[in-house]
């Protein structure tokens, strides 16, 4: 057993090492190394090669200066610019009045007619109480005035003769009673005749100044203010007859009718709601911050609710100057023209602001930017240089305002940017224009 033993001890020992189990695994391990380290530098020569030579598809667009603005959109409420409700303002029942919801009526068109059978006779009474009283104003004017004057006249003269008589025989009697022709009461009386003339002519001027000064004047005041009394009462009856008359305030259309032919109309009462909607007043809420930034004049954009495909130029015409004191808004006025009638009164509309106006910026379209937060204002921007290589450029943002934005950093104006095709661009890759010639190892598609 012994023997046996180390006879085999001495063939295992003579044995080459390299026909060994073991060296055989490492062998085959190390050949399986070479093989994967060929293999893999093989193919990445190939997809460096690959990588040098892939062009990509990409569309492009221009860094312009240009206008742009901080659009703001907020809802608003069309008013009409001119609204009004019409009420009479007598009380009568409603002889005439059509069917008018809808209406299209001008500035002083009849609308309805009041009963008025009543004030047309005292309208007639009046108009003769003014003949009546115009007859005696110039009655009085031409006729007693004139003839009291001349009345007057008359007893002036009369009294003046009746004097310078009394004192003619006055004087005979004075040579006669000195010559003793007469008695002493004889003298007395003609005397007396002469002091009593004298008191009737100063009765007959005082009585001639008092007429043409204080009588005279004041029967011609109170003939003319009868007269105007009277003109005056047939104007307001005038008045009254026209108020029976509704008429139109103003051009527009009848949107509402509150009584119809027969209802009794009273002045506390309602009858019609004309508006006129040729222009519109777009009523919007906006902040404090925006409302610093707008002035009247401005020009803003209506889009109304009933008609999203259309867009009105209007312009503003009142930015309030008091904020809310719970939404710290400020009412903000837009002037909307309407000539067609095509928008509602009372309807809802939205307005595009233009707020933050920048009239020499660098815009760019906002698909170029790749923002580096949502929220933020810096990103990047592939441009394409000549030898059409795009580069990562990195830059910071301002206004964004409909599909377009500003650029306050990073370029110049005037740089080609890509606007499809720039997400996850790498920088320095090679890039096929829209128009160009594809190569025949062109990427379609933004690279991974």
């Amino acid at each position: 057993m012994t023997v046996l033993r180390d006879s085999e001890t001495t063939a295992e020992t003579r044995r080459p090492w390299w026909r060994g189990r073991g060296a055989i695994i490492a062998a085959t391990i190390i050949l399986l190394l070479l093989i994967v380290v060929i293999w893999r530098g093989c193919h990445k020569s190939a997809g460096e090669e690959e990588a040098a030579n892939v062009v990509v598809s990409v569309q492009v667009a221009k860094a312009e200066r240009g206008p742009i603005a901080n659009e703001l959109t907020t809802v608003a409420t069309l008013t009409p610019r001119q609204l009004a409700d019409v009420t009479p303002k007598l009380s009568a029942q409603i002889a005439q009045m059509p069917l008018l919801v809808n209406r299209v009526v001008r500035a002083g068109e009849i609308l309805a007619v009041l009963e008025a059978r009543d004030l047309a006779a005292q309208h007639a009474e009046a108009a003769a109480a003014v003949q009546e009283a115009d007859a005696t104003a110039h009655s009085t004017v031409n006729g007693a005035v004139p003839l009291t004057n001349a009345q007057d006249t008359k007893a002036v003269r009369d009294a003046r003769a009746a004097l310078e008589n009394a004192q003619k025989t006055y004087d005979r009697r004075k040579v006669l009673f000195d010559q003793g022709g007469i008695s002493k009461k004889e003298l007395e009386a003609s005397q007396l005749a002469v002091t009593q003339a004298e008191d009737d002519l100063r009765l007959a001027e005082s009585s001639s100044t008092l007429h043409k000064g204080v009588t005279n004047p004041g029967d011609v005041l109170v003939a003319g203010a009868k007269a105007r009394q009277a003109r005056e009462r047939l104007a307001n009856l005038d008045a009254q007859l026209g108020y029976t008359t509704i008429r139109a305030p103003f051009n527009g259309v009848v949107i509402e009718q509150f009584q119809h032919q027969g209802d009794f109309a009273t002045p506390a009462t309602k009858m019609l709601t004309v508006a006129d909607s040729s222009t519109l007043i777009a009523k919007a809420e906006v902040s404090e911050t925006v409302a610093a930034t707008l002035k009247a004049g401005d020009r803003v954009q209506i889009v109304p609710d009933d008609r999203p495909n259309e867009t009105v130029i209007g312009s503003i015409s009142l930015v309030g100057r008091g904020a809310d004191a719970q939404s710290r808004s400020v009412e903000v006025w837009v002037v909307v023209p309407n000539p067609a009638g095509r928008l509602r009164a009372n309807g809802v509309a939205r307005v595009v602001i233009a707020a933050q106006a920048v009239n020499d910026a660098i815009v760019i379209p906002s698909a170029a930017v790749t923002l580096d937060a949502t929220n933020g204002n810096a990103g990047t921007v592939m441009v394409v240089d000549e030898k059409s290589i795009a580069h990562e450029v990195h830059v910071t943002t301002g206004i964004r305002s409909g599909g377009k934005t500003q650029v306050l950093s990073g370029l110049k104006g005037g740089e080609t940017v890509v606007t499809e095709g720039n997400y996850g661009l790498p920088d320095g890759t090679k890039v096929a224009l829209p128009g160009a010639e594809p190569s025949p190892k062109t990427n379609t598609g933004a690279a991974d």
